[in-house]
């Protein structure tokens, strides 16, 4: 007769390979973030995950590239809400404020994976600084666009202000996640996008106005 728990572990052999890796890396990340990548085992994780040691092998030939994975798709999931929010609206103060509002929403997130990955020493190893400096340009590069279409300043000086912008969100986002602040979300949104606008209102703006980006509300005029 066949025990529930061979049906379980048959029902679970048919997952489809997306689908399986997909819930290795969710149990890889509770795994890592109850224990810190370093105390953490692939057994841990596999027994989380409720599947044999063989079977996450066969998905992840280490713990480091299972890291790397979720440091791969933490750092996806930033600059998509980064780009998000670019395109939610015309309006530059908006989209600041939409940046904001993004990033410190996802730094604040259970399960966003972001202190694991962004605040962890594993940040440092080759096989992860690469993916961390790469969401940052990305990141920086997705504001650049934006500002080279409404200002009349070089790429190269809309990517470092872009960059700055995106720089000034994760350490404010940081700290009021990582200090247990009591300011509610909004107004700390509220008050560094105060900042961030009142100095990227000083950019001369093109004299030629920006054609609508896909996807942003047309219906609001460009701040």
């Amino acid at each position: 007769m066949t025990t529930r728990t061979t049906r379980g572990r048959e029902a679970r052999v048919r997952l489809p390979r997306d689908e399986r890796r997909a819930l290795l890396l969710e149990a890889a990340l509770a795994s890592f973030s109850d224990k810190g990548y370093h105390a953490t085992a692939m057994d841990d994780i596999a027994d989380r995950a409720g599947v044999s040691k063989p079977v996450l092998y066969q998905h992840f030939d280490s713990k480091l590239e299972l890291y790397v994975a979720l440091a791969a798709r933490v750092c996806d999931d930033i600059v998509e809400t980064i780009e998000s929010a670019l395109d939610s609206t015309a309006d530059n103060g908006a989209r600041i404020g939409a940046c904001l509002h993004g990033f410190f929403a996802f730094v604040d997130r259970p399960g966003s994976g972001y202190p694991l990955v962004f605040s962890s020493d594993m940040g440092t190893d080759p096989a992860v600084a690469p993916l961390l400096e790469s969401a940052q340009t990305r990141c920086g590069e997705a504001i650049g666009r934006v500002l080279q279409d409404e200002t009349e300043l070089s790429w190269g000086e809309c990517v470092l202000l872009g960059s700055t912008l995106v720089g000034m969100a994760q350490s404010a986002a940081r700290h009021w996640v990582e200090s247990g602040s009591t300011i509610p979300l909004e107004h700390a949104v509220e008050l560094v996008s105060t900042l961030s606008w009142r100095g990227m209102g000083a950019v001369p703006q093109s004299s030629e106005p920006a054609a609508p980006r896909a996807g942003a509300d047309t219906d609001r005029t460009a701040g």
